[in-house]
Formats: C-alpha cells, structure tokens, sequence
C-alpha cells in the first residue's frame, strides 16, 4: 500500500477521509531522535521563594515536579489517543527559577532510539512538571499561570532537526538553578 499519509505538508493522523487513525510505523528505521520542551509557571514573587527556599507543607516541589515530569513522559500514551507507546531511553527535567520575570523555567528533554519522535513526550513531561508545582502551591498563590508551553528543539528521524530561533537550552549549573 501506498502510503499518502507521509507526504510533506499532509496530517498523518489523518486517512484519506478524514479519520483518525494511529500512524503504522512499524517500517520505518530506528533512529536516536531528541526532544526539548519548555514552559514557564508564572507566580507571585513570594511562592517563588518558597519553592527555592524549599519552605511549603506539601513538601519539596522541585523534586516532586521532577518526578512527575519523568512520570508523565512514560505515560505519554495514555494521554495522548493516537501516540505510540515507545521505549525511552532518557527523560531529564530541569527547572530554573528567574526572579526577574516571577516565574519557574520548566525544561524536559527526552531521548529515545526509535521509530517516531518524542515531541509529545517532551511536551507531556513539561505540562506535567509544571501541574504538579502549580498543584503543590496553589494553597498560597492560586493565581499561578502555565505558560508558553512549547517544542525548543528535536533532533532525529525522516524529518531531521527543529531549533525554535531564539531559544537555547538550559541546563545544570545555570545560575539560579534550584
């Protein structure tokens, strides 16, 4: 069978009539493919403190974000209706508070060796993160936004790299770094 659905510019979650479908991947080749994603929570300026200073009931937020982050990028399936269940080889959540703007940089970057990318694990794992520090301080700050929630990069398969312009990576050791 031809298949249509891989032509560029063409949704392939998409049949030719229009339905929903789960993509067959099972030709294509493996390849190592590499996915960051970002979003920003905004809070006020003294849940912020709190968060670094590690100093809120429900405990350590950072670790605790983390956590659910890795989590929810191996549950990305169960989420997500027509995303492929896939074996991941790496997640890493990083979190970076800035003062200046009052928000927690959340960072996910998620490695595999496979068929399809992790775009929507990487994705899944930076909404998660950011929940769950929304989840753990809402007590004090119930104005806290989820923010920009965005692809940054992916590297791997058929379709080669994307780099948002403008934005670089962070990472461990970054001033500021809870």
């Amino acid at each position: 069978m031809s298949d249509e659905s891989t032509k560029p510019g063409r949704l392939t979650h998409l049949d030719e009539e229009g339905h929903a479908r789960m993509v067959n991947v099972g030709e294509k080749p493996l390849s190592h493919r590499r996915c960051v994603a970002r979003c920003e929570v905004s809070m006020e300026p003294a849940t912020l403190r709190r968060i670094t200073a590690a100093d809120l009931p429900k405990g350590d937020v950072l670790a605790v974000a983390r956590i659910a982050g890795i989590q929810a990028a191996k549950r990305t399936a169960d989420w997500i209706p027509l995303a492929h269940p896939l074996p991941i080889d790496s997640v890493e959540i990083l979190l970076r508070p800035d003062r200046e703007t009052s928000c927690l940089a959340v960072q996910a970057i998620v490695e595999t060796h496979w068929r399809t990318g992790v775009e929507m694990e990487a994705l899944v794992a930076a909404s998660a993160a950011g929940l769950t520090v929304y989840d753990m301080c809402k007590a004090i700050d119930r104005g806290m936004s989820l923010q920009n929630l965005r692809l940054v990069s992916k590297t791997g398969g058929k379709s080669g790299t994307f780099v948002r312009e403008g934005e670089g990576e962070f990472g461990p050791g970054v001033p500021g770094e809870a």
